[in-house]
């Protein structure tokens, strides 16, 4: 099978993933072997090709959002079989025992293992995944537009329930990527009216598309105290920027698995009982009803497809912010 794999974290300019092809791996107990027909590309695919999270394995085949059918499934699985179309997300296994998947908080399990960061992911054509952290897709979603939905579309999800937002509260988004294109169509379809900041002008026009109020530059100030945000770009210097933005009592969560550094705060913008909390991973239970009601909304992701030996160029697109909406390698 075709593999995409990186053998050592540099910038994506120097096309650091390699096309190879490696035997086709056969799924162990309670695992099923998924041909993975679309991956989408995410930045923190790009946080692990260019060191800015540090090397857990390597050589290591990036992607955490593979949609396919489950081609075989191993002993003991019971839920799944062959010709089934799922989706493979971050999460690729947590250990069940520790005080964090004991109390439901399984996204900060101490010893999670992780798609396309701990274990091979999708950038390929099989990829490997226990039965228990796969997840049925909506029937009526096209592949490559159902592949941003397994981790742009849940974080986005999660971090809106974090948010914490009061009936009718208008929600400010900072960066509008993948995570952000399909946030906005749920905030919508909550009622809740959303202001856009983000330095691309193609991005402003996307997000007036998908129904904000209001689209301005990562540093302009909306036309009105937001009760909540979320920052979904990896710039720390947004954190001042949003705080200011923030009605009393507001909460400003932070959407990313990397972040650069915030800057020094005066205590005056956290005062008023303003907070500011991260999202980290997700669990199995956020995936299922974030899916289920983006089946029911319907959300509608926009998407550029890229085949899979194009998947540097993409990822150094991703990086310019250059995608409208999200990138998908496409294997079939």
């Amino acid at each position: 099978m075709r593999v995409a794999r990186l053998f050592a974290q540099q910038p994506i300019e120097h096309a650091p993933l390699v096309l190879s092809d490696v035997p086709t791996p056969a799924p162990p107990p309670g695992h099923v072997l998924v041909r993975v027909r679309a991956c989408a590309v995410c930045r923190t695919d790009l946080h692990v090709i260019e060191g800015d999270l540090p090397p857990r394995r390597l050589p290591i085949v990036p992607g955490h959002q593979a949609v396919g059918i489950v081609e075989r499934c191993g002993p003991d699985v019971a839920t799944l079989a062959p010709g089934v179309r799922v989706g493979v997300a971050w999460v690729h296994r947590t250990c069940g025992s520790c005080r964090y998947c004991r109390r439901g908080a399984e996204n900060l399990c101490d010893r999670a293992d992780f798609t396309g960061y701990t274990v091979d992911g999708g950038y390929a054509d099989y990829i490997v995944a226990p039965e228990e952290f796969v997840h049925p897709l909506p029937a009526d979603l096209p592949d490559a537009q159902a592949a941003p939905l397994l981790c742009a579309g849940i974080i986005g999800f999660r971090a809106l329930r974090l948010a914490v937002l009061p009936p009718d509260g208008v929600l400010g988004i900072y960066g509008f990527g993948a995570a952000g294109h399909v946030a906005i169509q749920v905030a919508r379809f909550w009622g809740h009216p959303v202001f856009v900041c983000t330095r691309d002008e193609r991005h402003r026009k996307l997000a007036l598309e998908l129904g904000a109020s209001w689209a301005g530059g990562a540093q302009d100030s909306p036309p009105q105290a937001l009760a909540a945000a979320i920052i979904f770009a990896p710039a720390g210097e947004l954190v001042p920027v949003a705080l200011r933005a923030l009605d009393k009592g507001g909460t400003l969560v932070l959407g990313g698995i990397h972040m650069s550094d915030i800057p020094t705060l005066p205590y005056q913008l956290l005062y008023q009982e303003r907070v500011i909390r991260s999202v980290a991973n997700n669990t199995r239970a956020d995936a299922r009803e974030f899916l289920a009601l983006a089946a029911r909304i319907p959300v509608r992701t926009h998407v550029e497809v890229f085949p899979l030996q194009e998947a540097n160029r993409a990822l150094e697109l991703l990086k310019n912010d250059a995608i409208r909406g999200a990138a998908v390698l496409q294997m079939v």
